[in-house]
């Protein structure tokens, strides 16, 4: 018999299974002491503000825990020297993810960092890897701070300024120092803290966080640096300035001036151009760029000919991510194929032609990172059956090898989750939409419920991926969970990106009644009992569904959702504002602000009739808090049933999980009021 490996609830059941095993071999076995009963209702911890939301059954907690408790690893980086990796991993009992260390394939993960707040990235010391650099924030803000973590005694140490936000870029080899930007704060704005509006690049040597020196200051932000040259003379630096609009600069490091590379300048060309590091001879840059197509390419830039060569132009989707060994050979590319982050190969001294790997496994591959002394590529993979884990590939001999594995409790059957399918539908202008489609076990019989989850962004998209809690809802509750690709999507060519930018906004939303429709049409679907939600950019997707086809759907989840597009642009931090306003429309222009107010969904909330369940965190500095409280008091006016659950602890999203698991319940109370009657 295996104990539950959910120490927050057991309330000591490991110790009472191992007394209880030890009596088994008496002759007489005094019957076990009886535990104490659930609580007839689950309170809400201390941070949260419940409002409208009914007592949730302490007996819920129990029937759930099995998909409460999914816990994958996520590799962050490689020791300098040795065959060894730092993963993030949420423990037993721990809210929180945090870094581990993990020396061998399948072994014991050796826990580098602890408290309340979770930590998702480090960097390793690069000459014999002594400490780490990772940033860490305060309750969601995203205010992210630089730490040294001196792996001997696990002592944790400051390196930056409080009153800025940071960002760690690469570091110096030869002289140990690091590179970070940071955007200080401004703490006078309305709605709390803002950043200001430019981008400070510092060198430290972490030993001693009094040695700033400031690099260079950069105009506006958006701006993040790639590698340094060899001699580490020259830095790459890539700034974003809309998802259809990126420019590589050049800086030198001894005089901080820089220099646009890409696109050209003088040239009328625009579009995506990223560039990941120098080549192995210091020749050019490897880049990423969409300069050629619908989507974005890898490429070579040539130093001497401001000539640049395609690498994987023959492959007609979009190349996620790249990585090249520090030996120049092998580059690995990531390729987004239809919703699936699939692995390619290219052998660079054969002009990059490709070269398969057999043996790897199922699923969306991604974030490829090569050793720098093994010929070791790490890379995490995660599918329909089970959350993230991770493998390593041994380049010269083709050997795979799995690192982690995943842990799901062990009376949940994960291999029996089906994998998503690819749904299509036509639009109201002829145009194809797609997106995931993820249907309920044979044994629920008769149409079924449909959950539309729209994702964020919008510059974003629903891939094909391990979904987690959302497989209670498909396993246990038999509702179809649909996860749409509208108008606005990445990874559907740079044209579809760019069709719901500023007065378009509206036709994203056209897709979800197109979407309707097509409910409407399938034998084995409900379109009388259909459920909208989405966070972010999905939450106001979920508000404008609920306006413009109220009468259509059953209710709406709104989880850190934009309510009025003027008032959010208002209130965002400033550091995003602009890079927003590409986006959405500029609301200073009197034209443009008129339409903001008029599609917003707070303009129309007299139209919400239908139940509404909205989710906030305090420190949101993406979608202020005050979004959420506006919608929920206007559309409470209109006498429309209206659940409110905001986190004081939590952003953009929650990440601890005793909040997670608390909306989890209470999602699951809203879903039986409104599709499952």
């Amino acid at each position: 018999m295996k104990c539950m490996r959910t120490p927050w609830k057991t309330l000591g059941l490991p110790a009472l299974l191992s007394t209880l095993s030890l009596l088994s071999a008496c002759a007489v076995v005094a019957p076990p002491a009886p535990g104490p009963a659930p609580a007839a209702v689950i309170a809400p911890n201390a941070n949260l503000l419940v409002q409208g939301i009914p007592p949730i059954p302490g007996s819920l907690a129990a029937q759930v825990e099995k998909y409460t408790d999914f816990r994958g690893h996520g590799f962050v980086t490689w020791h300098p020297t040795k065959p060894e990796m730092i993963v993030t991993h949420r423990a037993p009992g721990s809210s929180v993810t945090h870094l581990f260390r993990l020396a061998e394939p399948m072994g014991k993960l050796e826990p580098l960092t602890d408290g309340p707040e979770p930590v998702s990235s480090a960097h390793y010391e690069p000459k014999e890897g002594r400490f780490l650099i990772y940033p860490r924030a305060t309750g969601g803000n995203e205010v992210s701070q630089l730490y040294r973590l001196d792996l001997p005694s696990r002592q944790s140490t400051l390196l930056t300024n409080p009153d800025e936000r940071h960002s760690f870029e690469t570091w110096f080899n030869q002289s140990g120092r690091f590179l970070f930007s940071s955007v200080p704060l401004d703490r006078t704005a309305r709605g709390g803290t803002r950043t200001t509006v430019n981008t400070v690049l510092r060198t430290m040597d972490p030993m001693n966080p009094s040695s700033l020196k400031v690099l260079a200051e950069l105009p506006g932000t958006g701006w993040n640096a790639g590698t340094l040259s060899k001699d580490e003379k020259t830095l790459i630096i890539n700034r974003y300035l809309s998802a259809n609009e990126s420019q590589v600069w050049l800086l030198d490091v001894d005089s901080g001036q820089r220099r646009q590379v890409l696109p050209e300048p003088g040239s009328n060309v625009r579009g995506v151009h990223a560039a990941t590091r120098f080549l192995p001879d210091g020749s050019g840059l490897l880049v990423a760029t969409d300069r050629f197509g619908e989507f974005r390419e890898l490429a070579t830039f040539d130093f001497k000919t401001g000539a640049l060569k395609r690498i994987t132009g023959h492959i007609p989707w979009d190349v996620a991510g790249a990585a090249m060994s520090d030996d120049g050979k092998l580059l690995a590319a990531s390729v987004n194929v239809d919703g699936k982050d699939e692995p390619r190969f290219f052998d660079v001294a054969n002009h990059y032609s490709e070269r398969s790997f057999k043996g790897l496994p199922e699923g969306s591959v991604g974030g490829m990172r090569f050793h720098k002394k093994q010929a070791l590529a790490a890379f995490g993979v995660n599918g329909a059956r089970g959350p993230g884990q991770i493998y390593t590939l041994e380049a010269s001999s083709g050997k795979v090898t799995q690192w982690t594995k995943a842990y799901a409790h062990p009376d949940l059957n994960v291999a029996s989750f089906s994998e998503q399918q690819i749904i299509r539908w036509k639009s109201f202008d002829g145009r194809t939409i797609s997106g995931l489609i993820s249907r309920p076990p044979a044994k629920f019989t008769g149409k079924r419920p449909v959950l539309i989850n729209i994702h964020g962004g919008p510059e974003a998209q629903a891939k094909v991926g391990f979904l987690n809690r959302n497989q209670y809802y498909v396993q246990e509750m038999g509702i179809a969970l649909i996860q749409p690709n509208v108008r606005g999507s990445t990874g559907y060519g740079k044209t579809f990106v760019a069709l719901d930018n500023g007065k378009l906004r509206e036709d994203s939303v056209k897709d979800i009644g197109a979407l309707l429709d097509w409910i409407a049409q399938q034998p084995d679907l409900d379109a009388s009992r259909v459920l909208v939600t989405g966070g972010s950019y999905g939450g106001y997707m979920s508000l404008a569904v609920a306006t413009h086809y109220g009468e259509r759907i059953a209710g709406n989840i709104d989880v850190v959702g934009i309510s009025h597009f003027v008032t959010f642009l208002e209130t965002t931090e400033s550091y995003r504002r602009d890079l927003r306003r590409v986006e959405y429309g500029d609301e200073r222009d009197p034209s443009m602000r008129e339409f903001l107010n008029q599609i917003s969904p707070l303009t129309n909330a007299h139209k919400i009739k239908k139940p509404m369940f909205v989710v906030q965190g305090k420190n949101d500095p993406r979608v202020p808090w005050t979004e959420a409280e506006q919608i929920v008091a206007k559309a409470r006016a209109n006498g429309t049933t209206v659940w409110y659950l905001r986190a004081e602890n939590e952003g953009h999203g929650f990440a601890r999980k005793e909040n997670a698991d608390f909306q989890f319940y209470a999602t699951i109370l809203f879903m039986r009021e409104t599709i499952l009657k």
